[in-house]
């Protein structure tokens, strides 16, 4: 028994000394109570349903921003927002910045230890002059995706579900169809959302077959375009959710999941492998049924309320993480210093926001974060964080509704007013989710000063970087001029 014992140990000793492999799985507008296995009834995520019950799964887990390029920038960088000037809001496919290149992505550092890294999907962080902000400017070995938002160019007479059912409403006018490219080249133009998933699950398990070939660690991130409005879906999927178009996107995301998964498995490779799934910012109340979900969380996107920035989140790992629920406070500017940790690499010579739970993934143990700091759409110095949360305790010292949000149940969640409130309002998230009940009494008075003194102790450390939403748009990217609507963006080829 102890020679059986002492052989399991060696083994599990030699494959840790691999270095692991990582999958960052990203959905787009995806709301906390969208899956499954976060408590959607009429939800179709087998895949992901899985993850969540062989791994660990989050209740506590945040993105920075409760809108998409910032949420994404902090992902990458383990930085706020602020800090690389990816405020206020989005970036257009017109945009002249884009995440800076002196910025550290996850798959720099990577690269750093003799990863092949890919991003599969959805980048939404700059294109640029000379093509200056693309992934493959960022870390990146391989790119297949829509170098922005999929609703970023005209979509009304494109097809969005088979045999011929045309995408539901009109996204932006005066702008050039969006774009499939594959690392700095047009691949087609506008994409066609029939075959879209199916090419990124093929390049995407493709990716991952050839890296075990060539025995490389990898790290493979898939930003899907799903959620996102407008939902879309090729035939295996079409019409198969009994949640309408919305439930068919969410469940081809899932299916691609689920090949992911099979990949992994039958490479060999899952028991050396991390996968981390999680979401970019809450859902699009506004959409209605074709909108996500935020279940018990408040308002959703475009909002400083939990359902605007508290995502699901799971972590899976076979026989390094153990199945379970954790309550630990974690967010997405942790994934970085944590997948560094867990590969051995050095931390970027930068102020970092994240902190390493591996302790949380391996031990299911406590959290090195205690607060959450939750910036509007445009965040600015004058203001700063609009909430701030310290343990179970959330103060709201700014609120301010967003069209995406906008839900007749709740005037709070679409009021454009910006309202200011002194005392704070503070909620107890623990007992109280929902952000229902103030605790407006004066024996909560300690709570708000040591929910003051952590705010102004951030808030001295932030630096802000300049505003890439100033610099000038590209002037050839706001109208197509081409008479077969296939303009390419940012320089001619």
């Amino acid at each position: 028994m102890c020679v059986i014992a002492l052989f399991a140990l060696i083994t599990a000793q030699c494959a840790r000394a691999t270095p692991p492999n990582f999958v960052l799985l990203f959905a787009d507008d995806l709301g906390y109570g969208d899956l499954g296995c976060f408590g959607h009834p009429s939800s179709l995520t087998p895949n992901l349903d899985r993850l969540a019950a062989h791994g660990l799964r989050f209740t506590d887990f945040y993105v920075t921003s409760p809108v998409c390029s910032p949420s994404r920038a902090a992902l990458l960088t383990g930085r706020y927002q602020t800090r690389s000037g990816i405020y206020p809001g989005v970036l257009y496919p017109a945009s002249k910045g884009g995440l800076p290149l002196n910025e550290t992505t996850i798959a720099e550092v990577l690269k750093s230890k003799g990863y092949t890294t890919a991003i599969v999907g959805k980048w939404h962080l700059g294109v640029g002059l000379n093509d200056t902000y693309l992934p493959t400017r960022q870390g990146f070995d391989n790119y297949l995706g829509i170098p922005y938002s999929h609703d970023q160019g005209p979509c009304q007479n494109l097809t969005c579900f088979p045999p011929d059912v045309k995408c539901y409403g009109f996204c932006d006018q005066g702008v050039v169809t969006v774009p499939l490219m594959f690392n700095e080249n047009i691949k087609q133009q506008p994409a066609d959302f029939l075959q879209l998933e199916k090419a990124y699950s093929e390049y995407a398990t493709q990716f991952i077959t050839d890296a075990v070939r060539n025995n490389r660690p990898f790290f493979l991130y898939y930003p899907s375009d799903h959620t996102h409005y407008p939902q879309y879906a090729g035939a295996d999927y079409a019409g198969k959710s009994p949640r309408g178009p919305f439930g068919d996107a969410l469940m081809e995301f899932d299916g691609t999941v689920g090949k992911i998964l099979q990949t992994l498995e039958e490479t060999g490779v899952i028991n050396n492998t991390l996968v981390f799934f999680t979401g970019d910012n809450g859902p699009e109340l506004m959409r209605k049924s074709r909108g996500g979900n935020a279940g018990l969380m408040k308002c959703g996107k475009g909002t400083t309320y939990e359902g605007g920035m508290r995502e699901p989140a799971i972590a899976y790992w076979p026989g390094s993480i153990q199945p379970g629920v954790t309550r630990a406070l974690a967010s997405s500017l942790d994934i970085l210093p944590s997948f560094a940790k867990l590969a051995g690499a050095a931390l970027p010579d930068v102020q970092l926001d994240g902190v390493d739970m591996t302790n949380i993934l391996l031990n299911h143990g406590a959290s090195e974060r205690q607060t959450i700091f939750y910036y509007p759409i445009a965040p600015s110095e004058k203001y700063s964080v609009f909430a701030v949360r310290w343990k179970n305790f959330k103060a709201h010292y700014y609120t301010q509704g967003a069209i995406h949000s906008e839900n007749p149940q709740d005037s709070n969640c679409s009021s454009l007013f910006l309202k200011r409130y002194d005392p704070p309002l503070l909620y107890n998230l623990e007992a109280d989710p929902s952000e229902n009940y103030n605790l407006n009494s004066t024996e909560w008075d300690s709570v708000l000063k040591q929910i003051q003194a952590v705010k102004e102790q951030f808030e001295a450390s932030m630096v802000f970087g300049e505003n890439r939403q100033r610099l000038h748009v590209i002037p050839h990217m706001v109208t197509d001029h081409t008479s077969n609507n296939r303009c390419i963006p940012m320089k001619s080829r």
